[in-house]
């Protein structure tokens, strides 16, 4: 497709996340999430902790949320936070190995997976997929992307979240079941990655639900930190 190429609507405009310190945006290709990576938080859902295969979920690129506060959403009455590790990746592929995972990333940073838990608990009984509990507008804020390249791979150090000042999940990365190279080794046998693509990695225990004129504030320590309010 060139410039010039006639459309019948017009083009939807590109979803682009802010880069730590730099003019230029990283474009958003899909955003991929892993369900119940760290094992206290398998536990409080009612789940196994042991090392069950992966398994991953989708939202759409227009739900992350770059600006503003976090409006809260309609048909539910019991919306949660999840934070998490947010991996930007710049190279893909298909059955990426493992030892060459962190070629792939471009930079990281801390989102949150809200989620609609009345309306996906309801999918669940039924055996249907998740996206009205996962995949709804504004359900992803995430902060402005940090490179690799001035931050490293981390591997560990501090995840949380506090609201209205008082903490409400605290984890450390080490306690991720995959870690960050063997969750883009396995996602890559299912989807061919490419340039462009979110991951993000799972969220420690303590999720809970919010409430409209909540502040919340999550960081990943060493990397980014993200405020928002609940409207």
């Amino acid at each position: 497709m060139t410039e010039t190429t006639a459309t019948v609507i017009p083009l939807p405009a590109p979803v682009l996340l802010p880069i730590e310190g730099e003019a230029a945006f990283f474009p958003v290709r899909r955003v991929y999430c892993v369900g119940r990576n760290y094992a206290d938080h398998a536990i409080e859902m009612g789940h196994d902790p042991s090392r069950e295969p992966p398994f991953f979920f989708q939202k759409n690129p227009d739900n992350l949320l770059v600006s503003g506060d976090f409006p809260y959403p309609p048909l539910s009455s019991d919306v949660h936070h999840e934070v998490e590790l947010v991996i930007a990746l710049r190279s893909g592929g298909a059955d990426i190995p493992a030892e060459r995972a962190l070629d792939c990333i471009y930079g990281y940073g801390v989102g949150i997976d809200f989620t609609r838990r009345d309306l996906q608990g309801e999918a669940k009984k039924l055996g249907r997929p998740w996206e009205i509990g996962k995949a709804f507008e504004h359900s992803a804020p995430v902060s402005a992307l940090v490179p690799a390249t001035q931050v490293g791979h981390p591997d560990k150090g501090g995840i949380w979240l506090m609201r209205n000042g008082e903490a409400a999940q605290r984890g450390d990365l080490s306690q991720m079941i995959w870690k960050v190279p063997e969750i883009i080794a396995e996602l890559s046998k299912l989807f061919t990655l490419a340039p462009g693509d979110i991951i993000l990695t799972g969220t420690p225990a303590g999720v809970g639900p919010v409430a409209r004129g909540d502040r919340i504030t999550c960081a990943v320590d060493g990397v980014a930190t993200l405020v928002l309010n609940v409207v």
